[in-house]
């Protein structure tokens, strides 16, 4: 699929935090351009810089230099972040600290009313932005008795009902059982594939970047990899070198291969079958 136009762009972007007095370099002289439409994967082993960048994404953090973009408007002008915040929503790791109100419907109106967004417009919306993540039959529900994976996808819900153009996902299975994951990159990948919404999901689940459009690797706050999940992963040893494990199915056949043959790399369970039955049909 081809992608136009940028929703994101970051020029040359640097980024310190303040530790015991000295500052420490996070993200290093980073470009990106990120495109309408896409799902792109971010990779990265913890203190890569990879959460960094994500609240960068939309104004959370600032650069100390360089310039990040979202829909043409500059994050370091204070002017432009209720804008940028409502065009790039943010969902994190742990669902039960986005929960702010004590029933579904509620807590997905949260954002709405803090804008005064009109009652009539803000229930079509909280409808819609429930439905569209099929948690609409848990609206009068309190979220505390919900699973971890139907927690996110309120979280998800609250974030669509401000109608935002991208959302960034960051880590957002961690904390889920295989199910809750499941459902939830479900729901992001109809969001992306059906109704056109970016999505940017930071992940260490090798699995899960294997269904984006894109996956970016950075390791000490730049750039290792970026490209499709087929030539990101078959850089098996650039990955391991880095920290980073690449999909079981990508393993498989690295390993074989490291006897001296010549399969071809894949990162689908069936493309793995496939070569082996070639391999197996010659052995």
């Amino acid at each position: 699929m081809n992608f136009l136009e940028n929703i994101i762009s970051l020029n040359n972007v640097t980024f310190e935090y303040l530790s015991e007095d000295e500052s420490v370099s996070v993200i290093n002289d980073f470009s990106l351009d990120v495109k309408k439409g896409e799902f792109l994967a971010i990779l990265g082993h913890n203190g890569s810089g990879k959460s960094t960048l994500a609240k960068l994404f939309n104004g959370l953090n600032k650069p100390k230099s360089g310039t990040v973009t979202v829909d043409g408007m500059d994050t370091a002008d204070e002017k432009n972040d209720i804008e940028i915040k409502k065009r790039v929503g943010m969902i994190f790791q742990n669902p039960d600290n986005q929960i702010v109100a004590t029933v579904v419907e509620e807590d997905v109106a949260f954002g709405l009313e803090n804008l005064s967004v009109e009652p009539s417009v803000m229930r079509k919306r909280v409808e819609s932005a429930l439905k569209s993540v099929d948690m609409w039959d848990y609206r009068g529900y309190s979220p505390y008795k919900l699973s971890g994976g139907q927690k996110q996808r309120v979280a998800i819900a609250g974030v669509l009902a401000m109608e935002p153009v991208c959302i960034v996902l960051d880590e957002p299975t961690a904390m889920l059982d295989p199910k809750g994951r499941k459902d939830v990159i479900n729901t992001v990948l109809d969001l992306c594939k059906n109704k056109g919404i970016t999505i940017i999901l930071i992940t260490h689940f090798m699995e899960e970047a294997t269904l984006a459009d894109r996956v970016l690797v950075i390791d000490k706050g730049k750039e290792v990899l970026n490209g499709t999940p087929e030539e990101v992963f078959s850089k098996v040893e650039t990955l391991k070198k880095i920290g980073l494990d690449v999909p079981q199915a990508t393993d498989v056949i690295y390993e074989i291969n490291k006897c001296g043959y010549n399969l071809k790399s894949t990162i689908t369970v069936d493309g793995c079958v496939e070569e082996l039955a070639k391999f197996l049909e010659d052995v």
